[in-house]
């Protein structure tokens, strides 16, 4: 009996091997979204190495963020006690979820839907694993590094770029705020290079691994987090500026001054806010966008001298003054007051502060070094001496 013939067009019956039309709709569950920075690791070596890396105990808690489709996951779930899998996209959550329904693994899996970096706090954990989203990696590594509890051990992937900044040393063209917060309460290490053709989509950089281990207990600094990372914040702000420089922008000192006030109130000690007899700028207060030479000098340092104008009448005369000729001292008034620069009277408080500041730079000798020579002992040197002048960063 002969074979019945296949119908090439409409909704006949087709071969196994006929090839898709161009218009046929796309059969993926989902595109991949890059505003999230979804570049999928589909290298099973690389994904045995960030978890074989981590070290994981059987009774280790671990929180992976941006799961994807479950690669890494999976690899987690076979060694750890429990992985909290935190991603942004519905999608990959049900996608994730997916991956281990019906197996053993699945009651080991919990799934949060959110953004990381915007909940009040992690979930507490012994390991922290990510092929993390390019747009979240500094906020990652602060928010992890400002828990009270961080993992015992995080294996991350991020940008090359960034890597390179996390483990820098003093002197480095890519060291940074980042670099010393990270090696001040952390020990990091670089793990592997990644190239860009492992994941799916490629993106655009390409990536590495590193491994970073939280100094916890007795071995953390004794100091808030939020009051070193704010000194190197204003450090950093100018890092191939000396400190001299950085410190004596009007902003910084501003900052400097509200501060001392409220410890002030905290412990009792009075404090003259009366305005000064000077109206001039307080030891060479600048501007944020002032340009500044190399050796923290401002480019128009000079004080200008007020240019005081003499109407040849005295002011205590005015009482007595026939109204044409006080008219008359008005407008020359005016005239002398638009030919004198405008200087704000500064507070008795805001001179202590500014002095308190010029003395720290001055005995720490760390005035004229520039943020990107100092390590992290320097850094913790001018925290405690401003902290001793009750001056601090949070």
């Amino acid at each position: 009996m002969p074979k019945a013939a296949k119908q090439k067009k409409g909704g006949g019956p087709s071969g196994p091997y006929d090839r898709k039309s161009k218009t046929a709709p796309n059969t993926n569950i989902f595109k991949f979204d890059k505003d999230f920075g979804q570049h999928i690791l589909k290298n099973p070596g690389i994904s045995d190495a960030i978890v074989e890396k981590a070290y994981l105990k059987p009774t280790d808690v671990v929180v992976e963020i941006g799961p994807g489709t479950g690669n890494i996951t999976v690899r987690a779930l076979e060694k750890a006690k429990k992985v909290i899998a935190i991603d942004i996209d519905p999608r990959m959550g049900a996608e994730v979820t997916k991956r281990v329904q019906g197996t053993p693994l699945a009651k080991k899996l919990e799934v949060i839907l959110g953004d990381v970096i915007k909940m009040p706090e992690m979930p507490p954990c012994d390991a922290l694993i990510s092929n993390t989203p390019y747009q979240i990696s500094s906020p990652l590594i602060f928010k992890m590094l400002a828990m009270p509890n961080p993992p015992r051990v995080a294996v991350l992937m991020f940008q090359r770029e960034f890597a390179k900044r996390l483990v820098a040393k003093p002197g480095d063209a890519l060291y940074s705020r980042l670099s010393v917060n990270v090696n001040f309460w952390a020990t990091c290490k670089h793990i592997m290079k990644v190239g860009k053709q492992n994941f799916k989509p490629p993106p655009k950089v390409e990536s590495d691994v590193v491994r970073i281990e939280p100094l916890i207990g007795s071995a953390r600094p004794n100091i808030a987090f939020e009051e070193f990372d704010g000194l190197l914040r204003i450090a950093f702000n100018r890092k191939n500026k000396t400190l001299n420089a950085s410190f004596a922008i009007k902003e910084v000192l501003a900052m400097c001054e509200r501060n001392y006030k409220v410890y002030c109130t905290l412990n009792n000690i009075p404090i003259d806010e009366s305005v000064s007899a000077s109206s001039g700028p307080v030891g060479g207060e600048e501007s944020m966008d002032v340009d500044m030479d190399d050796d923290g000098a401002d480019d128009n340092n000079n004080d200008e001298e007020e240019n005081e104008e003499d109407s040849g009448m005295d002011a205590e005369d005015d009482e007595d003054m026939p109204e044409f000729f006080k008219e008359m001292k008005e407008e020359e008034d005016k005239v002398a007051a638009s030919k004198t620069p405008s200087r704000n009277p500064k507070s008795m408080v805001a001179m202590v502060v500014k002095a308190k500041v010029n003395k720290v730079l001055a005995s720490t000798g760390l005035g004229e070094k520039r943020a990107r020579q100092c390590d992290q002992n320097d850094f913790l040197k001018l925290l405690v001496a401003f902290n001793e002048e009750g001056i601090h960063f949070s």
